[in-house]
């Protein structure tokens, strides 16, 4: 009989992740997948799974399912307390679940995304590849609500071997590298010096598309509208206001407003893990021009 996860509750806001769909950006549709994806693939080694496979990534906690099988399930992520059959659980470690067991994921301390990996992987239908759910292309399963089972798979690679796995604990104020971005000339020349002087806040407005910040604009050197171009995971879009906004995982395959900058593909993992009311700063590997 194949196993499931029945979800009691789903938190502020959860959804199945894997590593996404790439390659259809010339169609319209964009990668999607974990905002965190080293995570997601830690939970996945941590239950002796291919990293590809899909687990549930879940916001500020929260979440409290039941399993149906025997089964080991890991968390990775955001800081928070877990407790699994009625006993306390780690982040970063193997639990071994029992049936009718329940786990509960309390509040998240530090970090916004935790990703709960099952052994086997969740065996939801496939969308052009992938199970990963794109909540702005309104592909791949629904947001997950009370109610919902979700089948367990049975691909595994290998048994569970870490009793826990080492963390980088999530910094309070971190600094994501950037790099300049395809528009940066439609600012004035000190803009790229602004972002790197500057400290962000992260604003209540974010999402699995992106995080507005709020901080020192930058200024355009050039006025007019730009026509719609490529967008990518970590570009730095700058609206009117002049404040960047910051793009994730399901942002749009497109853009109108001009980047800026683009922080780095290895630190989109931190960038997902911003939570309202923290701040961030930028560094760049190159010197920034003088303006």
């Amino acid at each position: 009989m194949t196993g499931k996860i029945e979800i009691l509750a789903p938190g502020p806001f959860a959804t199945v992740q894997d590593l996404g769909r790439p390659g259809y950006a010339a169609v319209g549709v964009g990668r999607s997948g974990a905002a965190d994806r080293g995570s997601l693939k830690l939970a996945n080694r941590l239950v002796g799974n291919p990293e590809t496979h899909a687990a549930l990534e879940v916001t500020l906690g929260g979440l409290r399912l039941r399993v149906s099988e025997h089964t080991v399930v890991a968390v990775t992520g955001a800081q928070l307390p877990i407790r699994a059959g009625g006993r306390a659980a780690a982040v970063g470690a193997p639990i071994i679940l029992r049936p009718g067991d329940e786990l509960e994921l309390g509040v998240a301390s530090l970090g916004l995304r935790s990703y709960l990996a099952v052994r086997g992987g969740l065996d939801v239908p496939p969308v052009l590849g992938a199970r990963a759910t794109d909540t702005l292309g309104k592909l791949g399963p629904p947001v997950l609500a009370a109610g919902m089972s979700l089948p367990i798979g049975s691909v595994v690679q290998s048994n569970p071997w870490v009793d826990l796995a080492p963390l980088r604990r999530l910094a309070e104020e971190p600094v994501l590298r950037l790099d300049p971005g395809p528009r940066l000339d439609w600012f004035t020349p000190s803009a790229l010096s602004t972002l790197l002087a500057g400290t962000y806040a992260v604003t209540h407005d974010l999402d699995r598309v992106g995080v507005r910040l709020d901080g020192p604009a930058l200024t355009r050197a050039r006025v007019g509208e730009l026509a719609p171009e490529a967008a990518v995971p970590g570009a730095l879009q700058v609206p009117p206001s002049g404040v960047p906004i910051l793009f994730l995982a399901d942002h749009p395959v497109t853009g109108g407003y001009p980047v800026a900058a683009v922080v780095d593909e290895d630190d989109l993992d931190l960038a997902a893990q911003l939570r309202p009311g923290q701040r961030v700063r930028f560094t760049s590997p190159t010197p920034a021009p003088s303006g």
